[in-house]
């Protein structure tokens, strides 16, 4: 047994089923060693895809995604995917070839310095360099990539190390952590204390809950309490769309309701959120009468944007326990905050018969609820967090903390490859298909029965739109209108098309689309014009939302900056 052989029975050992990947010379060993195993590799078209799906794998799955690639360039495609993974917590790990260790730092044929390049994205980077420290690498590797708060880990593999015998190693096995101790974090006193004084309280809840498996007791919480609430972009799903206390998406294209909650609160309970500058708008003027407890796993959070009153780190689960003791008295401001959910939902009676992308997202989602959804980055991307009714955040799949354009698709694959019976339906647009519309080869392959919605407006639309309204419509470099007939690149990839450009035929084509056996695409033509809203511009309050001038709806409520 080699160096390679051993590494496959490792991830065997450690529950790995599928691997994403694209294979070359220094890898070439690994590749060889697969061969004969149970692990399903998945062979991408661009090594950006196989992290991107391996991204999606964990993030729908909860386990370890899995990727691999060669050295020099391999190595380097992955790097999007894996910053990605970094900034929204994703555990994975990546496995990338490298020249021999005698040819290290001669600027031999595709050598890079991977360990150096992915120190600032990754929790850690390995360049084992000897076979003897394959068996603590490979367990540290997939130990930190889950534990605490998730994130990518990077083995940089030399090709003489995975060809060095391996007779004399271990038999691999995962060596069990020890589990964490349930202890009742500090501050819960505290934090019970600021609830029962508060006369305004929300709960503003993020990516962390369901990250920490707390989603359960993050309800629980809510049930006891009956706190309003609002979820960041990666925190929907958290509460269920249509639960009573949810106010919905706060931040720049979040709800009315939500952003005037949070505004006017007298108290923030923040869970598993980082106060990311999307969600806070201007942080300076982020709800300035409120005083914060903040529940984290991770203590580099906690007063890194906004001063907490009172801090809770630990397990996110065990801390929401706990605080369901608490007593709320918000009878009064628990009615005012639904009456504005109501009196600002959104409506779908767009004028006109070409396709108004919230209704067709609102009506897809009718008529699919269970989809696990995977967008891609734009415009598209917030019609989705504003419309679709999520009631589980391991069914939302969107690229939060890096806005990767290209992610839908590959991250698409790894949650089909993660639960094979489940309906997938990749979100896209013009501008971000094309990042990485090769992978429609790897959906053909393998015979992924993923619906791709494809929202065509010709433009690079939220760019466009950002032009349109801060940069007084001078419009640059955002402009798609040669964009080729994707359909019929569909087609030439063996998957079935399909078109839509008529409100009148939104129904009968919907049905049609997803009756289909395997993947198909469905391309609509929508308004070049189409904006998202409502909107806070860059560097305002939250308080200070811009709404579709065409809207008939008068907004009328003030809000204390």
């Amino acid at each position: 047994m080699n160096g390679a052989e051993w590494l496959a029975r490792a991830m065997e050992a450690e529950g790995v089923e599928h691997l994403f990947g694209y294979p070359g010379g220094c890898i070439m060993p690994f590749y060889d060693a697969l061969l004969g195993t149970s692990l399903k590799h998945v062979l991408v078209r661009h090594e950006q895809a196989a992290a991107l799906a391996a991204n999606g794998y964990a993030r729908h799955s909860g386990k370890v995604g899995v990727c691999v690639a060669t050295s020099g360039p391999g190595a380097s495609n992955l790097v999007t995917g894996i910053a990605d993974g970094l900034l929204d917590s994703v555990p994975m790990v990546c496995i990338t070839g490298q020249v021999s260790t005698a040819l290290l730092g001669t600027d031999a044929f595709q050598e890079l310095d991977v360990f150096g390049m992915t120190l600032p994205i990754v929790k850690h980077s390995y360049l084992p360099r000897s076979v003897n420290e394959l068996p603590q690498v490979v367990h540290e590797a997939f130990h930190l990539a889950r534990s605490g708060r998730p994130g990518p880990v990077l083995i940089d593999l030399p090709k003489d190390v995975q060809l060095a015998n391996a007779d004399h190693l271990p038999a691999p096995k995962p060596i069990v952590s020890p589990p964490v101790a349930n202890a009742v974090p500090v501050g819960l006193v505290d934090a019970l204390s600021l609830i029962a004084r508060s006369k305004k309280p929300v709960m503003y809840g993020g990516g962390g809950i369901a990250i920490a498996g707390a989603t359960k007791a993050f309800r629980r919480f809510i049930a006891a309490t009956k706190m309003p609430t609002v979820l960041t972009l990666r925190g929907l799903g958290a509460l269920p769309a249509d639960h009573p206390q949810f106010l919905g998406m706060l931040g720049m294209h979040g709800t009315r309701a939500a952003n005037m909650a949070v505004q006017e609160s007298d108290l923030l309970v923040v869970v598993g959120a980082r106060f990311d500058d999307r969600a806070t708008g201007k942080l300076a003027e982020f709800a300035p009468h409120a005083k914060v407890i903040h529940l984290d796993a991770d203590l580099g959070e906690i007063n890194k944007l906004r001063r907490a009153d009172v801090s809770v780190h630990g397990q996110i689960g065990n801390s929401l326990n706990a605080l369901c003791a608490a007593i709320t008295r918000c009878d009064e401001w628990r009615d005012l905050c639904a009456a504005r959910v109501e009196k600002y939902r959104a409506r779908y009676d767009a004028p006109g018969t070409d396709i108004y992308a919230p209704g067709l997202l609102k009506r897809l989602n009718e008529l699919a609820p269970n989809a696990i959804v995977s967008c891609d980055v734009g415009q598209h991307q917030m019609w989705v967090a504003q419309h679709w009714g999520f009631s589980d955040p391991t069914h939302h799949l969107t690229s939060a903390g890096l806005g990767t354009m290209g992610f839908g698709l590959p991250a698409a694959m790894g949650a089909q490859m993660s639960n094979p019976s489940a309906q997938v339906i990749c979100v896209s647009g013009d501008g971000s298909i094309q990042m990485n519309i090769q992978e429609l080869a790897t959906i053909a392959r393998e015979k992924l029965p993923i619906k791709i919605v494809l929202l065509d407006n010709q433009a690079l639309g939220m760019v466009r739109q950002w032009q349109e309204l801060f940069f007084a419509e001078r419009y640059s470099a955002v402009d798609l209108s040669d964009n080729p007939d994707f359909c019929m690149i569909a087609q030439a990839y063996r998957i079935p098309a399909m078109r839509l450009s008529q409100r009148a035929d939104l129904e009968s084509t919907l049905a049609e689309f997803l009756a289909i056996d395997g993947p198909a695409l469905l391309h609509v033509a929508i308004d070049q014009k189409a904006n998202v809203w409502p909107l806070v511009p860059p560097n305002h309050s939250n308080a200070q939302m811009l709404d579709d001038p065409i809207d008939s709806k008068e907004v009328t409520d003030a809000v204390p900056t």
